[in-house]
Order: C-alpha cells, then structure tokens, then sequence
C-alpha cells in the first residue's frame, strides 16, 4: 500500500508558536518506525513571504521522507523558489511533480498573486494534462485553494471558483485516486470530479465552524487546538482511506 503523510498551513511567522507546531509535527513524521511514501505540504508555508521565513521553513521540513512543498496565498513566488527550493527566482506557477517507483506527486500552484483566492491557470493546467497523460502509475493531485464548499464561510468565499476546466481534466481519469488541498485549517473530507478530495488540518492553527461559533476569520481562528495531520493510504485495491492524527507541540 501507499502511505501519504498530508500537512498545510504551517504559516512561519504568523505566530511565536509556528515555528514549534512545525517542528513537533515534522519530528512526529521522522519518528514513526515505516517508511512514508511522500509527505505533502499543501501551501501557506511563510506567512509573509520573507526569505527569513522561508530559510526557516526549508530548515523545519527537511525529512527522512520524500518531502513536497506547494504554495500558498500567504506565499510569494519568487522568494519560495530562491530560499525554499534552491531554484532561480520567477513570477511563473511553482508547479512541481515527485516521481516515486509506485506513484506520482502532481503539486499544483493554485495561487493568483495578490489575491487570497485561488485558480488553476492555463500554464498549470496544461502542464498537469502532461503529467498525467504520461504515467499509468496513480497521480495524486495536489493543491492550496479547495475547490468546492467545505461550509466554512471565511474560507468558503476566498476558495478555488472557477473549476469546471479542471473537473474536466480530471473527469475519466483512474489512476487519480484523490485531489489533496489545505487552506481551510481544519480536517475535511468530500469529493470533487467524482474523487476523494481531501483536506489537511491547520498547523499554526485551526479555523472553527459555523456550529462552533466560527462565522467570520475575527472569530474562528482557534490558536490552542493541536496542529493536525493526515495520513492517506492507497491499498492495493485502490481504496482511499485516511486517518487524522493531532500532535501535541
């Protein structure tokens, strides 16, 4: 079976603790006697940008395990690329595919820079139809900005709107057994393009629900719950099933 270690929004530099609730969770991660396939990190990795931030966050995320890192609305391209990536610094998507013996890894940028919510580009929507139309092997897709309505308002309105190119590109295609996102900061779980779409817990922290009392970002941002992790697993007759797991920081 396949084993994913999922994480997002770790936002170093949001607050004192992120730096701690990343490392607690990484530590969790490189603990754990098995060997992970990947671990996924699903954007919001600096807070504000700064090459401070992201020097730190290369530091938190290295790992015995293959590690994959998307960006978010909080980043900034080219800063991401220079101090988190190693790479020459542009304002192009940071799009970005781990290729293992058993499956592929299609990290998507969903960012429109400037904005909070999210899109797909023709750049990147183009490169992920290459990627997949050139494995038979399962692609797991990956991205920041939820695609559908997870009924948590503050995040619901700044959410991936325009998504009917991407459903299509999606729709017929087996070997994708679930689309992973992050951005809301809390565990979800849905569908989307006939698929699991799956969503990881916050780390720097969890957003509240309506029920809860979390109708707006003044009054959902819960800081003192644990940051939370999931683990999915792909079994060898392509069943999806994930676990959560809080750390304790």
């Amino acid at each position: 079976m396949i084993v994913i270690a999922h994480l997002s929004d770790i936002h170093i530099g949001a607050t004192p603790e992120s730096v701690a609730r990343t490392a607690a969770v990484m530590r969790y991660l490189d603990a754990v006697p098995g060997d992970l396939d990947a671990v996924l990190v699903t954007g919001d990795i600096a807070d504000h940008g700064t090459r401070e931030e992201y020097e730190t966050a290369a530091k938190l995320l290295a790992s015995r395990h293959p590690v994959l890192v998307g960006p978010g609305n909080h980043d900034v391209r080219r800063e991401f690329r220079r101090s988190l990536l190693g790479e020459e610094p542009s304002d192009g998507p940071v799009n970005q595919v781990l290729r293992t013996g058993r499956a592929v890894y299609a990290m998507c940028d969903s960012v429109i820079p400037g904005r909070n919510e999210g899109h797909l580009d023709d750049e990147t929507l183009a490169w992920l139809e290459g990627v997949l139309d050139g494995t038979d092997l399962p692609v797991f897709v990956a991205f920041h900005h939820p695609p559908v309505k997870l009924h948590g308002p503050p995040c619901d309105g700044i959410r991936m709107h325009e998504t009917a190119r991407l459903e299509a590109l999606l729709a017929g295609r087996p070997n994708v057994p679930a689309v992973l996102v992050g951005h809301a900061h809390t565990a979800a779980a849905t569908s989307f393009a006939g698929r699991p779409l799956l969503v990881g817990g916050g780390v720097v922290s969890t957003l509240t629900l309506p029920w809860e009392g979390g109708t707006s970002f003044d009054n959902c941002v819960d800081h003192v719950l644990p940051p939370l992790i999931a683990f999915h697993v792909l079994d060898e007759e392509g069943r999806m099933t994930t676990h959560y797991r809080a750390v304790i920081p």
